[in-house]
Protein backbone atom coordinates (compact mmCIF):
# COMPACT_ATOMS: atom_id res chain seq x y z
CA UNK A 1 0.00 0.00 0.00
CA UNK A 2 1.14 3.57 -0.71
CA UNK A 3 2.26 5.59 2.35
CA UNK A 4 -1.08 6.20 3.67
CA UNK A 5 -2.08 9.67 3.58
CA UNK A 6 -5.49 8.73 4.12
CA UNK A 7 -8.07 11.12 6.53
CA UNK A 8 -10.43 8.33 7.16
CA UNK A 9 -8.47 5.37 9.10
CA UNK A 10 -10.41 2.03 10.31
CA UNK A 11 -9.38 -0.01 13.37
CA UNK A 12 -11.13 -3.32 14.12
CA UNK A 13 -11.03 -3.40 18.13
CA UNK A 14 -11.09 -6.77 19.96
CA UNK A 15 -13.33 -7.45 23.15
CA UNK A 16 -14.35 -10.26 24.93
CA UNK A 17 -17.70 -11.30 23.35
CA UNK A 18 -20.15 -8.42 25.13
CA UNK A 19 -23.89 -8.57 25.19
CA UNK A 20 -24.14 -5.67 23.73
CA UNK A 21 -21.88 -3.56 21.31
CA UNK A 22 -21.29 -0.02 19.95
CA UNK A 23 -19.39 2.20 17.48
CA UNK A 24 -17.78 5.07 18.67
CA UNK A 25 -16.23 7.44 15.66
CA UNK A 26 -13.35 9.60 16.93
CA UNK A 27 -12.96 12.80 14.98
CA UNK A 28 -9.49 14.93 14.89
CA UNK A 29 -9.93 18.44 14.33
CA UNK A 30 -6.42 20.47 13.80
CA UNK A 31 -6.39 23.89 14.66
CA UNK A 32 -3.00 25.47 12.67
CA UNK A 33 -4.15 28.55 11.10
CA UNK A 34 -2.67 30.99 13.17
CA UNK A 35 -0.19 29.33 14.44
CA UNK A 36 3.07 31.23 16.30
CA UNK A 37 5.50 30.80 18.72
CA UNK A 38 6.19 32.20 21.82
CA UNK A 39 7.66 35.02 20.38
CA UNK A 40 4.37 35.95 18.85
CA UNK A 41 6.57 34.90 15.10
CA UNK A 42 4.01 33.53 12.41
CA UNK A 43 4.59 29.66 11.94
CA UNK A 44 3.90 28.42 8.26
CA UNK A 45 3.17 24.16 8.99
CA UNK A 46 4.08 21.98 6.40
CA UNK A 47 3.99 19.21 7.92
CA UNK A 48 2.46 17.24 10.87
CA UNK A 49 2.22 14.00 10.88
CA UNK A 50 2.19 10.88 14.02
CA UNK A 51 1.57 7.89 15.45
CA UNK A 52 -1.53 7.16 17.58
CA UNK A 53 -1.18 3.57 19.55
CA UNK A 54 -3.21 2.14 22.78
CA UNK A 55 -6.64 3.94 22.73
CA UNK A 56 -8.78 3.00 25.67
CA UNK A 57 -11.82 4.31 27.51
CA UNK A 58 -12.57 4.29 31.60
CA UNK A 59 -15.26 3.33 32.80
CA UNK A 60 -17.07 4.31 36.06
CA UNK A 61 -15.00 2.35 38.12
CA UNK A 62 -11.71 3.51 36.89
CA UNK A 63 -10.77 0.58 34.72
CA UNK A 64 -9.68 0.73 31.11
CA UNK A 65 -11.08 -1.13 27.84
CA UNK A 66 -8.61 -1.30 25.32
CA UNK A 67 -6.35 -3.14 23.04
CA UNK A 68 -2.64 -2.59 23.31
CA UNK A 69 -1.54 -3.68 20.06
CA UNK A 70 -4.08 -0.93 17.84
CA UNK A 71 -2.27 1.43 15.87
CA UNK A 72 -3.16 4.43 14.06
CA UNK A 73 -1.44 6.99 11.21
CA UNK A 74 -2.60 10.32 11.20
CA UNK A 75 -1.61 12.68 8.48
CA UNK A 76 -2.48 16.57 8.62
CA UNK A 77 -2.62 18.41 5.04
CA UNK A 78 -4.46 21.69 3.88
CA UNK A 79 -6.45 18.70 2.31
CA UNK A 80 -6.50 16.37 4.75
CA UNK A 81 -7.29 18.73 7.98
CA UNK A 82 -9.29 15.98 9.94
CA UNK A 83 -8.71 12.30 10.63
CA UNK A 84 -11.25 9.61 11.68
CA UNK A 85 -10.83 6.97 13.48
CA UNK A 86 -13.58 4.10 13.56
CA UNK A 87 -14.30 2.57 16.50
CA UNK A 88 -16.11 -0.78 16.17
CA UNK A 89 -17.78 -3.46 18.67
CA UNK A 90 -17.29 -1.11 21.87
CA UNK A 91 -18.86 -2.62 25.10
CA UNK A 92 -22.10 -1.04 25.25
CA UNK A 93 -22.02 1.42 28.68
CA UNK A 94 -20.59 4.56 29.81
CA UNK A 95 -17.42 5.87 30.30
CA UNK A 96 -15.40 9.12 31.73
CA UNK A 97 -11.93 9.51 29.93
CA UNK A 98 -10.06 8.61 26.83
CA UNK A 99 -6.73 8.10 26.60
CA UNK A 100 -4.10 7.23 23.99
CA UNK A 101 -0.18 7.62 23.36
CA UNK A 102 1.93 9.28 20.08
CA UNK A 103 4.38 7.18 19.15
CA UNK A 104 4.38 3.07 19.90
CA UNK A 105 5.61 1.27 23.27
CA UNK A 106 9.59 0.64 23.31
CA UNK A 107 9.51 -2.40 22.19
CA UNK A 108 7.43 -1.67 18.92
CA UNK A 109 10.03 1.13 18.59
CA UNK A 110 13.00 -0.77 18.99
CA UNK A 111 11.46 -3.69 17.04
CA UNK A 112 11.40 -5.15 13.03
CA UNK A 113 9.17 -3.15 10.97
CA UNK A 114 9.76 -4.76 7.79
CA UNK A 115 7.88 -7.47 8.52
CA UNK A 116 4.74 -5.62 9.07
CA UNK A 117 1.63 -5.91 6.16
CA UNK A 118 2.17 -3.60 3.41
CA UNK A 119 -1.31 -1.37 4.73
CA UNK A 120 -0.15 -1.80 8.26
CA UNK A 121 -0.39 1.54 10.43
CA UNK A 122 3.06 1.11 11.56
CA UNK A 123 4.55 0.19 7.78
CA UNK A 124 7.19 2.55 7.00
CA UNK A 125 5.94 3.33 3.55
CA UNK A 126 2.55 3.85 4.82
CA UNK A 127 3.56 6.33 7.36
CA UNK A 128 6.81 7.78 6.88
CA UNK A 129 7.86 8.08 9.74
CA UNK A 130 10.11 5.53 10.47
CA UNK A 131 14.39 6.52 10.92
CA UNK A 132 15.64 3.75 8.46
CA UNK A 133 18.62 2.36 9.06
CA UNK A 134 19.45 4.18 12.36
CA UNK A 135 15.85 2.39 13.96
CA UNK A 136 13.39 3.68 15.59
CA UNK A 137 10.24 5.70 15.04
CA UNK A 138 9.27 9.61 14.93
CA UNK A 139 6.27 10.04 17.27
CA UNK A 140 5.36 12.96 15.76
CA UNK A 141 6.67 15.45 12.87
CA UNK A 142 6.45 19.13 13.08
CA UNK A 143 8.10 20.63 9.74
CA UNK A 144 7.46 24.40 9.01
CA UNK A 145 8.82 27.92 7.71
CA UNK A 146 9.04 31.31 9.40
CA UNK A 147 9.99 34.05 7.15
CA UNK A 148 13.01 32.84 5.22
CA UNK A 149 13.73 30.49 7.64
CA UNK A 150 12.77 26.85 8.43
CA UNK A 151 12.24 24.64 11.43
CA UNK A 152 12.12 20.58 11.56
CA UNK A 153 10.84 19.22 15.21
CA UNK A 154 11.03 15.32 15.02
CA UNK A 155 9.53 13.62 18.55
CA UNK A 156 11.02 10.19 19.11
CA UNK A 157 13.33 7.81 21.67
CA UNK A 158 13.40 7.27 25.60
CA UNK A 159 11.01 10.10 27.32
CA UNK A 160 9.34 11.69 24.38
CA UNK A 161 6.06 9.70 24.11
CA UNK A 162 3.66 11.26 24.89
CA UNK A 163 0.28 10.06 26.82
CA UNK A 164 -2.83 12.05 26.20
CA UNK A 165 -5.88 11.73 28.86
CA UNK A 166 -8.77 13.27 28.65
CA UNK A 167 -11.75 13.60 30.38
CA UNK A 168 -15.04 12.48 28.34
CA UNK A 169 -18.41 11.62 29.04
CA UNK A 170 -19.31 9.08 26.47
CA UNK A 171 -22.70 7.39 26.73
CA UNK A 172 -21.82 4.31 24.43
CA UNK A 173 -25.18 3.06 24.76
CA UNK A 174 -26.16 3.52 21.14
CA UNK A 175 -23.29 4.64 18.85
CA UNK A 176 -21.36 7.89 19.40
CA UNK A 177 -19.08 10.47 17.86
CA UNK A 178 -16.25 11.74 20.15
CA UNK A 179 -14.47 15.03 18.66
CA UNK A 180 -11.11 15.93 19.66
CA UNK A 181 -8.78 19.11 18.68
CA UNK A 182 -5.14 19.31 18.68
CA UNK A 183 -4.35 22.79 18.50
CA UNK A 184 -1.12 23.11 17.45
CA UNK A 185 -0.76 26.98 18.59
CA UNK A 186 -0.31 25.36 22.44
CA UNK A 187 2.76 23.64 21.14
CA UNK A 188 4.73 26.66 21.07
CA UNK A 189 2.95 29.08 22.79
CA UNK A 190 2.77 26.67 26.30
CA UNK A 191 4.36 26.80 28.91
CA UNK A 192 8.10 26.52 28.05
CA UNK A 193 7.97 28.95 25.25
CA UNK A 194 9.39 27.98 22.84
CA UNK A 195 11.00 30.20 20.21
CA UNK A 196 12.23 28.15 16.93
CA UNK A 197 14.04 31.57 15.09
CA UNK A 198 17.24 29.76 16.21
CA UNK A 199 17.46 27.42 13.55
CA UNK A 200 20.71 26.14 14.40
CA UNK A 201 18.81 24.16 17.61
CA UNK A 202 16.61 21.53 16.96
CA UNK A 203 15.41 17.79 18.41
CA UNK A 204 16.97 15.30 16.21
CA UNK A 205 20.90 15.17 17.57
CA UNK A 206 21.37 13.27 20.98
CA UNK A 207 22.35 15.62 23.07
CA UNK A 208 19.02 18.72 22.52
CA UNK A 209 19.29 19.91 25.60
CA UNK A 210 15.92 18.91 26.16
CA UNK A 211 13.76 20.88 23.28
CA UNK A 212 11.74 17.47 22.49
CA UNK A 213 10.87 16.88 25.82
CA UNK A 214 9.68 20.58 26.26
CA UNK A 215 7.65 20.57 22.95
CA UNK A 216 6.22 17.01 23.72
CA UNK A 217 5.20 18.67 27.60
CA UNK A 218 3.40 21.10 24.82
CA UNK A 219 2.13 18.59 22.57
CA UNK A 220 0.12 16.54 25.52
CA UNK A 221 -1.60 19.82 26.84
CA UNK A 222 -2.30 20.76 23.66
CA UNK A 223 -5.86 17.89 23.33
CA UNK A 224 -8.97 18.56 24.19
CA UNK A 225 -12.61 17.51 23.85
CA UNK A 226 -14.56 19.35 21.64
CA UNK A 227 -17.65 17.84 21.49
CA UNK A 228 -19.87 14.32 22.08
CA UNK A 229 -22.88 12.90 20.26
CA UNK A 230 -24.91 10.10 18.38
CA UNK A 231 -23.14 8.71 15.23
CA UNK A 232 -24.92 10.73 12.29
CA UNK A 233 -26.66 8.04 10.65
CA UNK A 234 -24.99 7.07 7.26
CA UNK A 235 -27.91 4.90 6.03
CA UNK A 236 -28.05 1.80 5.18
CA UNK A 237 -25.03 -0.20 3.59
CA UNK A 238 -25.00 -1.15 0.14
CA UNK A 239 -25.11 -4.72 0.25
CA UNK A 240 -21.65 -6.59 -0.30
CA UNK A 241 -20.82 -8.83 -3.35
CA UNK A 242 -18.23 -10.92 -2.85
CA UNK A 243 -15.65 -10.44 -5.54
CA UNK A 244 -13.66 -12.32 -7.85
CA UNK A 245 -10.51 -14.44 -7.48
CA UNK A 246 -7.67 -12.89 -9.70
CA UNK A 247 -7.14 -15.87 -12.10
CA UNK A 248 -3.41 -16.62 -12.15
CA UNK A 249 -2.10 -17.61 -16.19
CA UNK A 250 1.61 -18.90 -16.45
CA UNK A 251 3.71 -20.05 -13.51
CA UNK A 252 3.66 -17.75 -10.76
CA UNK A 253 7.12 -15.87 -9.90
CA UNK A 254 8.13 -15.25 -6.57
CA UNK A 255 9.13 -11.86 -5.41
CA UNK A 256 11.76 -11.64 -3.18
CA UNK A 257 12.64 -9.40 -0.61
CA UNK A 258 16.15 -8.16 -0.01
CA UNK A 259 17.21 -8.42 3.60
CA UNK A 260 15.85 -5.09 5.64
CA UNK A 261 13.21 -4.04 3.05
CA UNK A 262 9.95 -3.73 4.23
CA UNK A 263 7.09 -5.97 2.65
CA UNK A 264 6.10 -4.16 -0.86
CA UNK A 265 2.53 -3.72 -1.81
CA UNK A 266 2.32 -5.33 -5.30
CA UNK A 267 -0.50 -5.08 -7.18
CA UNK A 268 -3.11 -7.64 -6.00
CA UNK A 269 -4.78 -7.73 -9.61
CA UNK A 270 -1.45 -8.24 -11.58
CA UNK A 271 -0.28 -11.19 -9.79
CA UNK A 272 3.74 -11.47 -10.97
CA UNK A 273 4.35 -14.81 -13.53
CA UNK A 274 7.21 -15.69 -14.96
CA UNK A 275 5.24 -15.60 -18.47
CA UNK A 276 3.84 -12.21 -17.96
CA UNK A 277 7.51 -10.86 -16.36
CA UNK A 278 9.40 -12.07 -19.58
CA UNK A 279 6.40 -10.54 -21.86
CA UNK A 280 7.16 -7.21 -20.25
CA UNK A 281 10.79 -7.28 -20.71
CA UNK A 282 10.42 -8.28 -24.32
CA UNK A 283 7.99 -4.66 -24.78
CA UNK A 284 10.59 -3.25 -22.50
CA UNK A 285 13.05 -4.12 -25.06
CA UNK A 286 10.67 -3.49 -28.38
CA UNK A 287 11.27 -0.31 -30.58
CA UNK A 288 7.62 -0.78 -32.23
CA UNK A 289 6.34 0.95 -29.15
CA UNK A 290 7.53 3.96 -31.59
CA UNK A 291 5.99 5.73 -34.07
CA UNK A 292 9.24 5.21 -35.99
CA UNK A 293 9.90 2.17 -34.76
CA UNK A 294 13.25 3.41 -33.72
CA UNK A 295 12.88 3.72 -29.92
CA UNK A 296 12.18 1.48 -26.83
CA UNK A 297 12.68 2.08 -23.19
CA UNK A 298 16.01 0.99 -22.91
CA UNK A 299 16.65 3.63 -25.04
CA UNK A 300 16.11 6.14 -22.21
CA UNK A 301 16.84 3.43 -19.50
CA UNK A 302 20.12 1.75 -20.27
CA UNK A 303 20.59 -1.41 -17.87
CA UNK A 304 24.14 -1.02 -17.68
CA UNK A 305 23.32 1.91 -15.96
CA UNK A 306 20.90 1.61 -13.26
CA UNK A 307 18.37 2.04 -16.25
CA UNK A 308 19.07 5.75 -17.07
CA UNK A 309 19.96 7.25 -19.69
CA UNK A 310 23.88 7.58 -18.95
CA UNK A 311 25.43 11.44 -19.90
CA UNK A 312 22.25 12.67 -21.15
CA UNK A 313 20.79 15.49 -19.28
CA UNK A 314 17.57 15.39 -21.19
CA UNK A 315 16.57 12.49 -23.15
CA UNK A 316 15.70 12.29 -26.80
CA UNK A 317 12.92 11.46 -28.65
CA UNK A 318 11.49 10.13 -31.85
CA UNK A 319 11.32 13.55 -33.34
CA UNK A 320 15.06 14.34 -31.76
CA UNK A 321 13.56 16.95 -29.86
CA UNK A 322 14.76 17.33 -26.22
CA UNK A 323 12.69 16.06 -23.33
CA UNK A 324 12.04 18.08 -20.30
CA UNK A 325 13.44 15.97 -17.87
CA UNK A 326 16.17 13.77 -17.00
CA UNK A 327 15.62 9.98 -17.26
CA UNK A 328 15.04 8.40 -14.06
CA UNK A 329 16.48 5.26 -12.38
CA UNK A 330 14.31 2.25 -12.18
CA UNK A 331 14.74 0.13 -9.25
CA UNK A 332 12.94 -0.80 -6.22
CA UNK A 333 9.42 0.43 -8.14
CA UNK A 334 7.99 -2.05 -5.92
CA UNK A 335 8.17 0.66 -3.16
CA UNK A 336 6.69 3.23 -4.49
CA UNK A 337 3.66 4.82 -4.80
CA UNK A 338 3.69 7.64 -7.42
CA UNK A 339 5.53 7.91 -10.68
CA UNK A 340 7.71 10.41 -12.54
CA UNK A 341 9.40 13.21 -10.91
CA UNK A 342 6.49 15.10 -10.37
CA UNK A 343 4.47 11.92 -9.28
CA UNK A 344 1.48 12.27 -11.81
CA UNK A 345 1.27 8.48 -12.60
CA UNK A 346 -0.23 6.30 -9.10
CA UNK A 347 0.82 3.38 -10.81
CA UNK A 348 3.46 1.68 -12.96
CA UNK A 349 1.04 0.24 -15.44
CA UNK A 350 -0.37 3.66 -15.74
CA UNK A 351 3.47 5.07 -16.23
CA UNK A 352 4.47 2.70 -18.96
CA UNK A 353 1.95 3.56 -21.08
CA UNK A 354 2.43 7.26 -20.65
CA UNK A 355 6.23 7.67 -23.21
CA UNK A 356 4.15 5.72 -25.91
CA UNK A 357 1.97 8.61 -26.50
CA UNK A 358 4.31 11.13 -25.24
CA UNK A 359 5.29 14.15 -28.37
CA UNK A 360 8.34 14.30 -26.90
CA UNK A 361 9.13 10.38 -26.45
CA UNK A 362 7.93 7.71 -28.46
CA UNK A 363 5.11 9.92 -30.35
CA UNK A 364 3.08 7.30 -30.86
CA UNK A 365 -0.53 5.79 -29.88
CA UNK A 366 -1.66 2.98 -28.08
CA UNK A 367 -3.83 1.98 -30.92
CA UNK A 368 -1.51 2.09 -33.71
CA UNK A 369 1.00 0.30 -31.18
CA UNK A 370 -1.82 -2.52 -30.59
CA UNK A 371 -2.40 -2.95 -34.04
CA UNK A 372 1.91 -3.12 -34.98
CA UNK A 373 2.57 -6.13 -31.80
CA UNK A 374 -1.61 -7.89 -33.12
CA UNK A 375 0.33 -8.65 -36.71
CA UNK A 376 3.58 -10.44 -34.71
CA UNK A 377 2.53 -14.39 -33.94
CA UNK A 378 5.65 -14.28 -31.56
CA UNK A 379 3.73 -11.62 -29.04
CA UNK A 380 0.47 -13.79 -29.92
CA UNK A 381 1.96 -17.01 -28.37
CA UNK A 382 3.25 -14.48 -25.38
CA UNK A 383 0.07 -12.51 -24.62
CA UNK A 384 -1.70 -15.74 -24.63
CA UNK A 385 0.54 -17.78 -22.18
CA UNK A 386 1.20 -14.48 -19.90
CA UNK A 387 -2.97 -13.78 -19.99
CA UNK A 388 -4.92 -16.44 -21.29
CA UNK A 389 -5.36 -14.77 -24.23
CA UNK A 390 -3.76 -14.02 -27.43
CA UNK A 391 -5.41 -10.63 -28.07
CA UNK A 392 -2.72 -7.53 -27.32
CA UNK A 393 -4.07 -5.12 -25.63
CA UNK A 394 -3.23 -1.42 -24.46
CA UNK A 395 -4.23 -2.65 -20.86
CA UNK A 396 -2.54 -6.06 -21.43
CA UNK A 397 0.95 -4.36 -22.48
CA UNK A 398 0.71 -1.53 -19.71
CA UNK A 399 0.41 -5.34 -16.96
CA UNK A 400 2.75 -6.78 -18.83
CA UNK A 401 5.60 -3.79 -18.49
CA UNK A 402 4.38 -3.45 -14.89
CA UNK A 403 5.36 -7.21 -13.91
CA UNK A 404 8.55 -6.86 -15.56
CA UNK A 405 9.40 -3.24 -13.89
CA UNK A 406 8.55 -4.48 -10.78
CA UNK A 407 11.33 -6.94 -10.59
CA UNK A 408 13.98 -4.74 -10.89
CA UNK A 409 15.31 -4.92 -7.52
CA UNK A 410 18.53 -3.28 -5.81
CA UNK A 411 19.59 -4.39 -2.32
CA UNK A 412 23.13 -6.11 -2.77
CA UNK A 413 25.48 -3.10 -2.59
CA UNK A 414 28.69 -3.42 -0.64
CA UNK A 415 27.04 -1.46 2.01
CA UNK A 416 24.18 -3.84 2.33
CA UNK A 417 26.51 -6.60 3.18
CA UNK A 418 28.31 -4.36 5.42
CA UNK A 419 25.15 -4.03 7.51
CA UNK A 420 24.99 -8.00 7.48
CA UNK A 421 28.16 -8.59 8.54
CA UNK A 422 29.25 -9.81 5.20
CA UNK A 423 31.90 -7.30 4.35
CA UNK A 424 33.34 -3.82 5.81
CA UNK A 425 33.39 -0.25 4.71
CA UNK A 426 36.44 1.51 4.69
CA UNK A 427 37.62 4.84 6.56
CA UNK A 428 35.83 6.95 4.59
CA UNK A 429 32.80 5.50 3.22
CA UNK A 430 32.62 4.92 7.31
CA UNK A 431 33.06 8.49 7.86
CA UNK A 432 30.19 8.88 5.12
CA UNK A 433 27.81 6.67 6.64
CA UNK A 434 28.24 8.65 9.87
CA UNK A 435 27.81 12.08 8.01
CA UNK A 436 25.07 10.93 6.12
CA UNK A 437 22.73 9.66 9.25
CA UNK A 438 23.53 12.40 11.76
CA UNK A 439 21.83 15.96 11.87
CA UNK A 440 24.00 19.15 11.52
CA UNK A 441 23.30 20.96 14.82
CA UNK A 442 26.39 23.77 14.76
CA UNK A 443 25.06 25.48 17.99
CA UNK A 444 25.75 21.97 19.87
CA UNK A 445 28.96 21.20 17.91
CA UNK A 446 27.22 18.61 16.28
CA UNK A 447 28.75 18.36 12.77
CA UNK A 448 25.92 15.96 10.12
CA UNK A 449 25.49 15.83 6.47
CA UNK A 450 21.73 15.91 7.06
CA UNK A 451 20.67 13.93 4.69
CA UNK A 452 18.60 10.99 6.12
CA UNK A 453 15.44 13.16 6.47
CA UNK A 454 14.99 12.82 2.52
CA UNK A 455 17.15 9.96 1.89
CA UNK A 456 16.25 7.64 4.57
CA UNK A 457 14.82 4.48 4.34
CA UNK A 458 15.46 1.11 3.05
CA UNK A 459 15.49 3.00 -0.45
CA UNK A 460 17.28 5.81 0.44
CA UNK A 461 14.32 7.73 -0.50
CA UNK A 462 11.05 9.22 1.21
CA UNK A 463 9.50 9.09 -1.74
CA UNK A 464 8.16 12.46 -1.35
CA UNK A 465 8.26 15.47 -2.84
CA UNK A 466 10.66 18.72 -1.38
CA UNK A 467 11.79 21.61 -3.20
CA UNK A 468 15.19 21.11 -2.77
CA UNK A 469 16.74 24.49 -3.21
CA UNK A 470 18.09 24.26 -6.68
CA UNK A 471 16.91 27.48 -8.33
CA UNK A 472 15.34 30.65 -6.53
CA UNK A 473 12.15 32.51 -6.91
CA UNK A 474 12.51 33.88 -10.11
CA UNK A 475 14.92 30.83 -11.58
CA UNK A 476 12.27 27.95 -11.32
CA UNK A 477 10.83 27.52 -14.50
CA UNK A 478 9.61 23.98 -13.54
CA UNK A 479 7.29 24.10 -11.22
CA UNK A 480 7.41 20.10 -10.63
CA UNK A 481 4.38 19.08 -8.46
CA UNK A 482 2.71 21.89 -8.93
CA UNK A 483 2.09 21.46 -12.51
CA UNK A 484 -0.33 18.09 -11.02
CA UNK A 485 -1.70 19.35 -7.69
CA UNK A 486 -2.14 23.01 -8.45
CA UNK A 487 -0.93 23.83 -4.94
CA UNK A 488 1.29 27.00 -4.65
CA UNK A 489 2.97 24.91 -1.48
CA UNK A 490 4.38 22.72 -4.49
CA UNK A 491 6.00 24.81 -6.43
CA UNK A 492 9.83 23.16 -7.56
CA UNK A 493 8.99 20.23 -5.97
CA UNK A 494 10.00 16.94 -7.40
CA UNK A 495 10.41 13.36 -5.57
CA UNK A 496 13.05 12.67 -3.51
CA UNK A 497 15.10 9.65 -5.81
CA UNK A 498 16.70 6.89 -4.68
CA UNK A 499 20.39 6.99 -4.02
CA UNK A 500 20.68 2.70 -4.61
CA UNK A 501 23.46 2.82 -7.00
CA UNK A 502 23.49 6.56 -7.46
CA UNK A 503 27.92 6.74 -8.66
CA UNK A 504 26.35 4.91 -12.19
CA UNK A 505 22.99 7.26 -12.87
CA UNK A 506 25.24 10.76 -13.24
CA UNK A 507 23.90 13.23 -14.48
CA UNK A 508 21.71 14.80 -11.63
CA UNK A 509 18.56 16.38 -10.37
CA UNK A 510 15.49 16.70 -12.75
CA UNK A 511 16.80 18.40 -15.07
CA UNK A 512 20.21 16.76 -15.24
CA UNK A 513 22.30 20.29 -14.45
CA UNK A 514 25.07 18.54 -12.14
CA UNK A 515 27.26 16.49 -13.91
CA UNK A 516 28.97 14.77 -10.24
CA UNK A 517 28.68 13.83 -7.12
CA UNK A 518 31.09 16.41 -6.31
CA UNK A 519 28.82 19.01 -7.51
CA UNK A 520 25.75 17.99 -5.92
CA UNK A 521 27.42 17.94 -2.44
CA UNK A 522 28.32 21.49 -2.97
CA UNK A 523 24.86 22.21 -3.68
CA UNK A 524 23.66 20.98 -0.25
CA UNK A 525 27.12 22.23 1.37
CA UNK A 526 26.65 25.81 0.24
CA UNK A 527 24.59 26.13 -2.87
CA UNK A 528 20.89 26.15 -2.05
CA UNK A 529 19.10 28.74 -3.29
CA UNK A 530 16.07 30.26 -0.90
CA UNK A 531 12.54 30.20 -1.75
CA UNK A 532 9.09 30.36 -0.08
CA UNK A 533 8.22 26.22 -0.78
CA UNK A 534 12.28 25.96 0.21
CA UNK A 535 11.89 22.23 2.41
CA UNK A 536 11.90 23.42 5.98
CA UNK A 537 15.37 20.57 6.42
CA UNK A 538 16.88 23.04 4.35
CA UNK A 539 15.31 25.83 5.00
CA UNK A 540 16.26 25.83 8.94
CA UNK A 541 20.00 25.75 7.92
CA UNK A 542 21.46 29.68 7.92
CA UNK A 543 23.56 30.25 4.56
CA UNK A 544 23.27 28.34 1.70
CA UNK A 545 22.99 25.21 3.06
CA UNK A 546 25.02 22.46 5.24
CA UNK A 547 28.29 23.64 5.86
CA UNK A 548 30.75 20.38 4.95
CA UNK A 549 34.55 20.69 4.63
CA UNK A 550 36.16 19.36 1.62
CA UNK A 551 37.19 15.99 4.07
CA UNK A 552 33.88 15.41 4.80
CA UNK A 553 32.61 16.18 1.52
CA UNK A 554 34.92 13.19 0.32
CA UNK A 555 33.76 10.80 2.78
CA UNK A 556 30.21 11.49 1.69
CA UNK A 557 30.62 10.61 -1.79
CA UNK A 558 32.70 6.98 -0.66
CA UNK A 559 29.95 6.46 1.20
CA UNK A 560 27.02 6.89 -1.59
CA UNK A 561 29.37 4.94 -4.21
CA UNK A 562 29.19 1.94 -1.60
CA UNK A 563 25.03 2.25 -2.63
CA UNK A 564 26.41 0.51 -5.91
CA UNK A 565 24.68 -3.25 -6.33
CA UNK A 566 26.27 -4.33 -9.93
CA UNK A 567 24.16 -7.19 -9.13
CA UNK A 568 20.80 -5.02 -10.23
CA UNK A 569 22.60 -3.49 -13.34
CA UNK A 570 22.94 -5.32 -17.08
CA UNK A 571 26.86 -5.07 -17.68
Amino acid sequence: MPRGFHPVLSCLWLFHAAAMAADLRVVIDHRVESMTDANGTKLDLTRLDYILTEIALQRGDGTWIGKPGWAAYVHYGSDMPRATLQLRGLPAGTYRAVSFFIGPDPATDKGDPTRLAPDHPLHPNVNGLHWGWKGGYIFMALEGRTGDAGFSHHLAGDGNRMRISLPAEIDLTSDQELRLLFDSDRVYQGRHGIRVENTDLGTHSGNDGGLARRIADQVEAAWSVSGIGPLPSAGAEAPKIPGQPKVIHGTPYQFEVPPRFPLPALPPDNPLTVEGIELGRRLFHETRLSRTSTQSCVSCHDPAFAFTDHGKRLSTGVNAIPGTRNSMPLANLAWKDSFFWDGRAKSLREQALMPIQDHVEMDDSLENVVAKLSQDTIYQDAFHKAFGSAEVSAPKIGLALEQFLLTLVSGDSKFDRAMRGEARLDEDEQRGFQLFFTESDPGRGIRGADCFHCHGGADFSDHRFHNNGLDDESGAADTGRMKITGLATDRAAFVTPSLRNIALTAPYMHDGRFATLEEVIAHYAGGVKRSATLDPNLAKHAGGGVPLDVADQRALIAFLKSLTDESSVDR
